[in-house]
């Protein structure tokens, strides 16, 4: 019973990040299918996910194509209602289901003065007041959330659910670019950097090594402002400490030094995911920590 899911540049795609949470955090079974955006490769992928023209697009174990990120959420929460993808109490879930909505089909100004992008902070960026007014907004509906339904959790409504997985990007945002919010906002912002599906998918990114032209502002870069991160090195040669790659178990064949120690995996991509956050990865934690 597993779903397939297209998306595009890990960096870029905010829409494919939300796509990608729903199942990584809800732990439902999926093939993940990527291709870069502007390819002929990207519209080879949506061909194969038709009628869909966007990402993310995903495909049921039936068959069933089903697209946009709201569409997909609401599909997903009717196949498993054990997963509680929205909050369980009426309250809670109908206010989760306002801002969510709220986020799938606002926000334009902040949407387009700031796109998503991983690689790094930036320093300088001057907001309008419509993209002020947008953040405010925000601001004011993340407040809320956490003020009648955050209980103790870290995120909106306590347990992560389907809002967080929305407004995800826009946390990614506030970040890149230093956009001012309050207290609890900014908690909320560092939460969603320190969560490591969040930095498993940033790592992804950084391991595809791509820039995406048009989307990095002429702005001054910063050290992305989330978790420190270890810093290693790509070798060409073993041995090393591990045998089997520590994802698919296969022989290694590519090599990284971490604090005078070497590991090893069976592609570069594994390598490169691993060198850009080490400990997003439980299963390289595991090696690491023998």
């Amino acid at each position: 019973m597993t779903y397939e899911l297209a998306i595009g540049d890990r960096t870029y795609s905010s829409w494919s990040l939300r796509g990608w949470l729903l199942f990584s955090t809800f732990d439902l079974p999926v093939r993940v299918r990527t291709a870069r955006m502007y390819s002929q490769e990207f519209n080879d992928l949506l061909a194969d996910f038709a009628p869909a023209r966007l990402v993310p697009a995903m495909k049921t174990p039936a068959g069933d194509v089903v697209y946009d990120t709201l569409a997909m959420t609401e599909t997903l929460a009717d196949a498993h209602p054990d997963k509680a993808i929205w909050p369980k109490g009426p309250a809670a879930r109908g206010f989760a289901r306002s801002i969510t909505a709220e986020m799938h089909s606002g926000f334009g100004a902040l949407r387009d003065a700031c796109t998503m992008n991983l690689r790094c902070g930036f320093t300088g960026f001057q907001p309008s007041d419509a993209v002020l007014a947008d953040i405010a907004r925000v601001d004011l509906l993340w407040t809320l959330a956490r003020a009648r339904f955050g209980g103790d959790g870290p995120w909106l409504f306590g347990d992560w659910s389907a809002a967080d997985v929305f407004y995800a990007p826009v946390a990614s945002r506030i970040a890149t670019f230093g956009l001012p919010v309050g207290a609890v906002a900014q908690d909320y912002v560092t939460a969603h950097l320190a969560n490591p599906a969040f930095r498993q998918w940033r790592a992804m990114g950084l391991a595809e090594d791509y820039i995406q032209p048009g989307y990095d502002p002429e702005l001054p870069e910063i050290p992305w402002p989330g978790p420190p991160v270890l810093a290693g090195q790509a070798i060409s040669q073993g041995p090393s400490e591990n045998a089997a790659c520590p994802y698919s178990g296969r022989p290694v064949t590519d090599f990284l030094t971490l604090e005078g120690r070497v590991f090893g995996f069976c592609n570069p991509f594994c390598r490169d995911k691993t060198l850009a956050d080490p400990m997003a990865w439980p299963a390289f934690v595991k090696i690491y920590e023998k």
